[in-house]
């Protein structure tokens, strides 16, 4: 069917279609409203879901990333209004890349080497259990490498802050979100557990402090839990389990990097010359540079302090965020599969640093 106009002939299916040219017109509306799209919707939607998970960490003793992860999770409906998908686009890249450079304020070169070299060995043979493990457990439970390569990585390294700087470098195209906001709830619940488990672990295997502050240390995932856990037994391992944690951490950028030399450009596009692949991401090496500078210039520990909170800040936005951009679909198709990395690397990482702290130290 065709409509008359004054100016000519409308060659359109819905000519003379009183609903029709209202979709039409509907639909131009839509796209004519697009790119004036703010950030203001998402951001404002991943605020209060970080607030939230916030208060309930502080008044329920509850790992905040986790309750970031669950309640943008029980938000996911939320992103189904394309208004909010520039704003949580923003805070899950954005606040994700800030976040990391402001976490090198909290390490120094100093701090590393206080943990002396035989230590630091095992501390590297540790993480490459861990990273192996995962990738072994991701194989056998049929998922992807890049599944295995994300929970080793963070497993091994400083468990959601770690994922999150990974995912950065893995890609959406190569791992759903979905898969990887079941790989930080893994992560995340491991390192709560860990926490309460491993100081009577240690105690029940009568190690000493320095042994069960490296078990510690070296195992549990997340900064928070493995300082809490080392405090936990006592304050002498508490001191050793944060030296070890922090060595972890400072390992970060240069894992991050080898991880995007290794996987190259996507997963469909056209791999990058070599040289191209050897340049680091720019947060990577403004972490790096951050830490350079805190371990050469005397920073008050005031401003370490607000910088760690900004920190924690930042990444929880990211963390909820991408919980909010996470297909229930796909996470319910994942299924239990989807956390077997993270308990391989899991028990490879507390096996492994419980024989160095014996036979070691």
């Amino acid at each position: 069917m065709t409509g008359q106009h004054a100016g000519g002939d409308w060659n359109l299916p819905y000519g003379g279609d009183l609903f029709g040219e209202l979709q039409l017109a509907e639909t131009a509306s839509d796209q004519a409203v697009r790119p004036r799209e703010t950030l203001f919707p998402g951001v404002a939607a991943c605020a209060v879901g970080s607030a939230a998970a916030a208060w309930l960490s502080d008044h329920y003793g509850f790992p905040i990333i986790l309750l970031g992860l669950l309640v943008g999770l029980s938000l996911n409906f939320i992103s189904h209004d394309v208004r909010t998908h520039r704003g949580l686009d923003f805070a899950s890249r954005s606040c994700l890349r800030l976040g990391i450079v402001v976490l090198g304020l909290q390490v120094t070169l100093a701090q590393i080497g206080a943990l002396g070299l035989t230590p630091f060995i095992a501390l590297l043979a540790v993480m490459i259990a861990a990273f192996f493990a995962a990738v072994l457990g991701a194989g056998i439970a049929g998922q992807s490498r890049y599944a295995g390569i994300l929970a080793g990585g963070a497993t091994a390294i400083c468990g959601a802050s770690a994922g999150l700087a990974l995912y950065g470098v893995i890609g959406k195209d190569r791992l759903s979100q979905a898969q990887f906001a079941l790989t930080l709830v893994g992560i995340s619940l491991a390192s709560a557990f860990a926490m309460s488990v491993y100081p009577l672990l240690a105690a029940e295997f009568h190690l000493s402090d320095r042994e069960a502050g490296f078990l510690i240390g070296a195992s549990i995932h997340d900064v928070a839990q493995a300082i809490g856990g080392g405090y936990a037994f006592s304050d002498v391992a508490g001191s050793y389990a944060t030296i070890v944690k922090l060595a972890r951490v400072a390992l970060l950028g240069p894992i991050v990097a080898l991880t995007s030399i290794m996987l190259g450009g996507g997963k469909d596009g056209p791999k990058p010359s070599f040289w191209r692949r050897l340049s680091m991401p720019w947060f990577i090496t403004a972490f790096l540079l951050v830490l350079l500078i805190n371990s050469t210039v005397n920073i008050p520990p005031r401003f370490s302090q607000v910088a760690l909170t900004a920190s924690k800040a930042l990444l929880l936005l990211a963390v909820t965020a991408t919980a909010m951009r996470s297909r229930m679909d796909l996470l319910i198709e994942a299924g239990w599969r989807a956390i077997i990395p993270v308990v391989t690397a899991t028990l490879a990482s507390f096996a492994a640093a419980l024989a160095f702290a014996i036979a070691l130290l």
